[in-house]
């Protein structure tokens, strides 16, 4: 039994050390919002923050996550959470919606690290999360508007 810190409360896993955290959040606590597309770490539809920071859920192994906060989309929070999703819809990002987790919980990630990015900022953070809808652009605009737009 490993204990974890999940979208802020603690939570008892039965996982091995090598399993990927993906798993553990998809199949044993039911948190399907982070999404498996690839399983080698190139699509990123599978990212979540580990200690505020956007990581890959399906290359991240269970060893040593009992000290780090994990969130998911389902637990995500802040200003740059809310002015993110309020953009989302403003500016109709989603199409198939499959990456949208993933790209919000990127986007949280940069806007955290830096409110203000520039377009070389947002493509850097965005570049590991293939949306195959090509939502790219609403992607960044929403981006800028969220910066502009959150609450202080």
């Amino acid at each position: 039994m490993t204990s974890l810190n999940i979208n802020g409360r603690a939570v008892a896993v039965h996982a091995e050390p090598d399993m990927p955290l993906l798993w553990v959040l998809r199949c044993e606590l039911g948190l399907t919002g982070t999404k498996f597309g690839c399983g080698v770490g190139i699509c990123g539809a599978c990212t979540v923050h580990l200690d505020g920071k956007a990581s890959l859920s399906c290359q991240t192994l269970m060893a040593g996550l009992q000290t780090q906060k994990i969130t998911t989309i389902e637990g995500v929070q802040g200003k740059e959470a809310q002015a993110l999703k309020a953009a989302w819809i403003d500016l109709d990002v989603v199409q198939c919606g499959y990456c949208q987790s993933a790209q919000l919980m990127a986007a949280c990630a940069l806007l955290k690290q830096k409110p203000n990015p520039t377009d070389a900022d947002i493509d850097a953070a965005m570049s590991n999360i293939v949306c195959r809808c090509g939502t790219y652009p609403r992607v960044r605009a929403a981006i800028h508007q969220a910066a502009k737009r959150r609450p202080a």
